[in-house]
């Protein structure tokens, strides 16, 4: 299966942000551990602090690749747009957090992005995407 991993606005910061609540392993690295896991899956990654940048990566992937995993971040709580471009592709998406977002402050527990999403996976730290990818598998 080929799968596309989308991460948000200051995911890029990973191993280094809030290491409380994000950890301290940079993503790249933990991707390597994704990769060597679904061996037999192509898993490609995109990352960008630009809402327009992951809208364009979601109407790309439609017809490229079988499933997104998205953590959209902060984007999660206020796009409409990238919601739109979720449920203007056919390709199916799984919505993942680091972080238990209904734990967190209350303006992040609401999420714009998942009535468009096949599911959604949060609280499980880096292994959320491992869910998420395990998610489009099944």
């Amino acid at each position: 299966m080929n799968i596309l991993i989308i991460n948000g606005p200051n995911l890029n910061l990973l191993g280094k942000r809030e290491p409380a609540i994000y950890g301290n392993r940079g993503f790249e690295e933990y991707l390597q551990t994704l990769r060597t896991e679904f061996c037999d899956d192509k898993i490609d990654y995109f990352q960008s602090n630009i809402e327009g940048e992951i809208i364009d990566a979601l109407q790309q992937a439609d017809g490229k690749y079988e499933g997104v995993v998205l953590n959209a971040g902060a984007y999660t709580h206020t796009s409409i747009a990238i919601a739109d471009a979720i449920g203007a592709i056919d390709v199916p998406v799984v919505e993942v957090h680091i972080s238990c977002i209904l734990s967190r402050e209350v303006f992040r527990h609401v999420s714009l992005i998942a009535p468009k999403c096949k599911g959604s996976i949060m609280g499980f730290g880096l292994d959320s995407y491992r869910l998420g990818v395990l998610g489009l598998l099944k």
